[in-house]
């Protein structure tokens, strides 16, 4: 486990979106070699997220990355065998 003074300093050069993104691409990346239906739910979970991030702390293009990836989400799930 990493001491709280690593991820703070890590967070100060960052925003929340940023930190939030960079855990969306990893995840991502490794839900695509377990499966397509855990992909696609991830994907609507990060949408939820990044809906769901305070306005204050993050720039409103976060908000349209949520929205977008709220819809691309369920339309993976549904594709998928």
């Amino acid at each position: 486990m990493l001491p709280l003074q690593v991820i703070d300093t890590f967070l100060v050069n960052y925003n929340v979106g940023q930190a939030v993104l960079l855990l969306f691409a990893l995840t991502t990346v490794a839900t695509l070699m377990i499966s397509k239906k855990i992909f696609a739910l991830n994907t609507v979970l990060f949408g939820v997220l990044f809906v769901l991030l305070p306005q204050t702390l993050v720039p409103v293009h976060y908000l349209f990355l949520g929205v977008t990836l709220l819809v691309v989400g369920p339309l993976a799930f549904t594709v998928t065998d």
